[in-house]
């Protein structure tokens, strides 16, 4: 995932979101003949995104760009079993302290998304900030 923001709520400027198929990324193109597991970890990642620029914003943490990486194991009957997601963000401006990060990776685990997941699953998030 590729975006970029404006005004002080982190708004979404851009966004690309590119999915790994036959060993090459694809632009993702969702529409109503989408698999419902691709529907879902779309979900799963906007609302991931979705709660780190806001509560980056929350924090004063204003972002010119962010990437994101999920990363989903699955089992063979499509069970999820790891998710793992990362953003590196590029500061428009503020100072972001550790105490700020682990603020924003905890509110990020209460996207409802990430809520309604079974409670033995564990996403691993992390976001890294740039000075621009």
């Amino acid at each position: 995932m590729n975006a970029s923001y404006q005004g002080d709520t982190n708004q979404v400027n851009e966004l690309q979101v590119a999915v790994w198929k036959d060993d090459d990324w694809e632009p993702l193109a969702l529409d109503i003949r989408s698999p419902g597991f691709l529907l879902f970890i779309n979900g799963l990642f906007s609302c991931q995104h979705l709660y780190m620029r806001t509560n980056s914003a929350e924090r004063d943490i204003i972002l010119r760009t962010a990437v994101g990486e999920m990363t989903v194991v699955a089992g063979e009957n499509w069970d999820i079993q790891n998710v793992s997601i990362d953003f590196t963000a590029t500061l428009f401006s503020g100072s972001p302290t550790k105490k700020d990060i682990a603020y924003i990776t905890e509110r990020m685990t209460h996207c409802p998304v990430s809520s309604n997941l079974p409670d033995k699953l564990v996403i691993e998030n992390s976001v890294k900030f740039i000075a621009s």
